[in-house]
Parts: C-alpha cells; sequence; structure tokens
C-alpha cells in the first residue's frame, strides 16, 4: 500500500482524518477516518497496514470554515501517522520515562507463546498483520487458553497427571487420563459404587447428580477395565450435555506403553450430546458410545459403539469392548472432586442454551 494524501480539515473544535490509499497495482480506497482534537497526529509515522513498512507523508489544511470571527488559513505542513498509535495509547510517554530514569532495557521484539499459540496459524498471521506482535496481557486483560480453561479444549491424549497424595489405589490409576481437566489437581472421592448402592437408575442419580465433573469407571466380567470423563456431570433433568473435553479411556492393555496407563478416546463432532442425562438411566457418553441403561430386567449390561460421537480406536475397532458391541459388568463406580463447604461446583444446573 502506498499512502497516496493525507487531508487534515477543521470543523469547529476538531479536525478530522482521513487517509487515501492506492495498492501497487490497484484502485485507490480510503482507509479509517478518526475524529480527534487538536494536532495529536503530529511527529508520527504512517506504516500502511504492513508491519516494518513506514512512509512519511503531507499533510494538507485546507480553509474548510470558520471558528467564531477568525477564519482558518490552509497551509501545508510535513507530519507522520502511525496506525500502531491507535493501540497503543501511552507508549510514547512509557518510553519517554524509561529513557529518563536511564534504564537501557532492549524491547523484545518476539511475540508472547502459550500453550494456544501456533506460528503457522493464518489467524494469527493475519492478526499480526494489524495488531503487532501478540502480547501477554493485551489492554491488559488475560488470554482465554488452554491453561486457564482446559475443558475449553478436546482431552490432551500424550500428556498424563500425576498422581495426589490423597489417592487410593484405585484413585491412582485413572489419576493420568484426568490431564488438562477440572479435576486434574482436585482430590476424588468415591461417590457410586453399584455394587454397594444398588444397580438402578434411581440410586445412580441419588448419588451423582449436582456434584460437578466425575469419572465413570467400569469393570467387564472378562476383566477389562475402562470408562469416560464426563467433564458437565448429572442432574437429572433430561438433556444433553455436552463437552469436547469429554473422553473416554481404557485402562492397561495393549496401548499402556511407557509412560501411557493406557489409551483416551476425544470427543468428535463438536461438544454436543457429550453425555445423555436422563432420570430413568445411568450413564450415557453419547446415543451410543458407552451406554449403561442399569435397566431392571438387565442392569449389568453395557454396549458401546464408537465413530458417532467419540472416536474409535487406532486400529479402527468402534466398539471400547474389542471385539464384544455388548458386555456383561461386574462393577460400576463413579468419582467426583472434593469440594469445600461453600465451594463453587460448577455445572449443577440445566443447560439449556449451553452452546459449549
Amino acid at each position: 500500500l502506498v499512502p497516496r494524501k493525507i487531508f487534515v480539515s477543521p470543523f469547529t473544535h476538531t479536525k478530522s482524518l482521513c487517509a487515501t490509499m492506492i495498492p501497487r497495482g490497484g484502485t485507490a480506497f480510503a482507509v479509517s477516518t478518526a475524529l480527534v482534537y487538536g494536532s495529536i497526529f503530529h511527529n508520527q509515522v504512517v506504516e500502511a497496514l504492513i508491519p516494518g513498512v513506514r512512509y512519511n507523508c503531507r499533510t494538507q489544511v485546507e480553509p474548510r470554515g470558520y471558528l467564531g470571527s477568525r477564519k482558518y488559513v490552509g497551509r501545508h505542513s510535513t507530519t507522520s501517522l502511525s496506525l500502531g498509535d491507535f493501540f497503543n495509547f501511552n507508549k510514547e510517554k512509557k518510553e519517554e520515562g524509561i529513557q529518563s530514569s536511564g534504564k537501557n532495557e532492549e524491547e523484545d521484539d518476539s511475540d508472547y507463546q502459550d500453550a494456544s499459540f501456533d506460528a503457522d496459524d493464518p489467524v494469527e498471521k493475519l492478526f499480526s498483520v494489524f495488531f503487532g506482535k501478540r502480547e501477554e496481557k493485551p489492554a491488559g486483560l488475560s488470554r482465554f487458553g488452554p491453561d486457564r480453561f482446559p475443558e475449553q479444549y478436546p482431552a490432551v491424549k500424550d500428556e498424563w497427571a500425576d498422581p495426589l497424595e490423597s489417592d487410593d489405589t484405585e484413585m491412582a490409576k485413572i489419576r493420568p487420563f484426568l490431564k488438562n481437566t477440572n479435576l486434574e489437581n482436585r482430590a476424588l472421592q468415591l461417590t457410586y459404587d453399584a455394587n454397594k448402592d444398588g444397580w438402578d437408575a434411581v440410586s445412580f442419580h441419588r448419588a451423582v447428580d449436582k456434584k460437578g465433573g466425575a469419572v465413570v469407571l467400569c469393570t467387564t466380567r472378562l476383566g477389562l477395565v475402562c470408562g469416560g470423563y464426563n467433564p458437565k456431570g448429572w442432574v437429572g433433568y433430561g438433556e444433553a450435555r455436552g463437552s469436547i473435553a469429554a473422553f473416554l479411556f481404557v485402562l492397561g492393555g495393549k496401548y499402556a506403553k511407557g509412560d501411557a496407563p493406557g489409551i483416551k478416546l476425544q470427543k468428535v463432532g463438536g461438544p454436543g450430546l457429550a453425555q445423555m442425562d436422563m432420570p430413568e438411566t445411568g450413564p450415557s457418553f453419547g446415543a451410543d458410545s458407552l451406554v449403561i441403561p442399569l435397566a431392571d430386567d438387565n442392569p449389568k449390561v453395557a454396549r458401546s459403539k464408537l465413530g458417532s460421537y467419540f472416536e474409535r480406536m487406532p486400529d479402527g475397532v468402534n466398539s471400547l469392548f474389542g471385539k464384544d458391541a455388548q458386555v456383561q459388568l461386574q462393577n460400576l463406580k463413579v468419582y467426583h472432586g472434593v469440594y469445600e463447604e461453600g465451594e463453587y461446583i460448577p455445572f449443577t444446573d440445566a443447560e439449556p442454551f449451553a452452546l459449549y
């Protein structure tokens, strides 16, 4: 972009600035109009929307009216304008203060990087053109990212949480799967044990409703240990509760290699229908990914069909139980986080309009 002409025209107590730019080999177009008091744009430089490319410009003050009985007289002067000044109002003052104090600090021109930063992301590149380098706290506000809001992102599959001192033997086995969840560093408690509390939906919801996110752990009669993480928990209102952070897992087996205690299967197709929270049934991840109905006629049956709501196994198997689509369970447990008295517990009510 090559600056063509900048007009500064006085109207009453303001000056209207309009920069007309011509793309190289293209058609002229106008960019930005700002009403400002006084001559705050003197001694600035035009960057023409391209970082590092700076142009000195001529301003022309046109005699466009009167202020009281005095008429403005047109004159020419050399001035400069920086588009970055629209976003860094006090930058020059701060720099002058540093220089006057005798500090010689080198400015860091590198982008702030966190877990959500991707240098190859086209959106990141586009925004850097208009707004400059990426800052840790733009305008003094903390960034939205997986470090602060981990459950707004899909489950991580290659990182594992460390056990806590409060974990018993069984909790220590499922703790690694809780990396980057709201329960990663929170003590767990057993809230439902089907063999003690009853293999029925009423007993299940009485024990788990309105207690926040939870881990379902079950063992089949053949000894397969599996389950899932439900970030939104249950409330028993008959709704589908969505979360992109939900996942299924298999503990041990052929996928337990190195530091990996097993395998995690992410939510697919968006966050919707992560958990079907029906008061007349037990836990249901998706409509069919891991369903434990707790029906009166066959309370220990569990079904699994992967692919529609949660991803399949790496080898293409579409059941959490391997070659079997339906199995019988020998135990079913649910673990919730431990909250202090009066502490806020998230997701303890209905979410009729939730979009996450």
